[in-house]
C-alpha cells in the first residue's frame, strides 16, 4: 500500500527535513514506487507536486529537499499502486473545490468494491479507489452542508460529520485518510497512523529513514508549534502516538482540538 505524511503548524513552516525521510520511503528504504506528490496548502490556493516516479531519487522530489518551501498545512504521499495504472492522474494528494476552498485529500489502503453511484458534482480523473472515494465523500458533504453556496463549515461542524461518513468507507477495506482546507487537518487511522506534537522546548530529531539529525529548536522560535502525521513514524527519538483503529482527529493551528472514535460497521454480505 502507499504511506502518508502532514504537518499543520500555526506559522508557515518548512518540511524539508520530514520530507527527506519521509521521500526515502518511496523506493529506498521501502517499496512505495509508484508515484508520490507533495501539497503546500494556506487556505487559498494550493502548491501541488506530482511526479510518477520514484520520490527517492526523482529530481523534484530532490528540489523539495533542498528549497525550503512553507505552508500552514502540507500534505505528501507516495504510492505502492493497488488500483488504477501508475501515472500522474493516480498520484495524491488529490485536489477538488468546494464552498471557496481547495480540499486536498491523499489515501492509504485498499477499498475493495467501493465505487458508489456519484452525481457529477465531483469526478475521478484516474481509476484508483482512493480519488472516487474523495469525489464521493465531497458529494456527501454538499447534501449534508449544501452545495457550493456560503462559507465553508468550521470544522466544530465537520468534524462529527466526517465521523458519521468515514466508517462507510472503511468497511470496504484500509482507509487511512488525510483531508486539508489549508485550515484545520482531518486525519483519520483504520490500521496505521501516527501523530507527534512539536512546540517549546524543542529537542533534537533524528531520522529513522537517513542518517539526519535537526536540532528544532535552532529551526523554530519559541512560539511555533506543529503537529506531524505520518503511517510510520519518522524519527525515532520523539514521542510518536498511534492512532486508535477507526479514530479521527483534527489538528488546528499546531494542535490536536478534536477526536473520535468512528463507529464500526459490519461489511456488507
Amino acid at each position: 500500500m502507499c504511506q502518508l505524511l502532514a504537518i499543520n503548524s500555526n506559522a508557515p513552516t518548512a518540511a524539508t527535513f520530514s520530507f527527506t525521510g519521509f521521500s526515502a520511503r518511496g523506493g529506498a528504504t521501502d517499496h512505495h514506487a509508484d508515484g508520490w506528490g507533495m501539497a503546500f496548502h494556506d487556505g487559498q490556493v494550493p502548491q501541488v507536486f506530482h511526479d510518477a516516479g520514484r520520490a527517492c531519487d526523482a529530481p523534484l522530489a530532490a528540489f523539495l529537499r533542498q528549497h525550503p518551501l512553507r505552508a500552514r498545512t502540507v500534505l505528501a504521499h507516495v504510492r505502492k499502486a493497488t488500483q488504477g495504472a501508475v501515472g500522474l492522474a493516480n498520484c495524491h494528494p488529490f485536489v477538488r473545490e468546494w464552498r471557496g476552498r481547495s480540499w486536498v485529500f491523499a489515501h492509504n489502503g485498499d477499498l475493495k468494491g467501493f465505487r458508489p453511484p456519484l452525481d457529477g458534482s465531483h469526478l475521478p480523473l484516474g481509476q484508483t479507489d482512493s480519488e472516487h472515494a474523495f469525489c464521493w465523500l465531497l458529494q456527501r458533504l454538499r447534501q449534508a452542508f449544501g452545495g457550493g453556496h456560503g462559507p465553508a463549515p468550521h470544522w466544530q461542524a465537520l468534524a462529527p460529520v466526517l465521523a458519521e461518513l468515514l466508517p462507510q468507507i472503511s468497511v470496504h477495506g484500509t482507509f487511512n485518510m488525510l483531508l486539508t482546507d489549508g485550515h484545520a487537518l482531518y486525519a483519520h487511522g483504520s490500521t496505521q497512523l501516527h501523530w507527534v506534537a512539536r512546540q517549546h522546548p524543542f529537542a533534537r530529531a533524528q531520522l529513522v529513514d537517513c542518517d539526519l539529525e535537526l536540532d528544532l529548536a535552532g529551526a523554530n522560535g519559541p512560539d511555533d508549534r506543529m503537529v506531524v502525521v505520518a503511517t510510520q513514524p519518522l524519527t525515532r527519538t520523539e514521542p510518536w502516538q498511534a492512532f486508535g483503529a477507526g479514530e479521527l482527529r483534527v489538528f488546528e493551528q499546531g494542535r490536536p482540538v478534536w477526536q473520535q472514535a468512528t463507529p464500526a460497521l459490519a461489511a456488507a454480505a
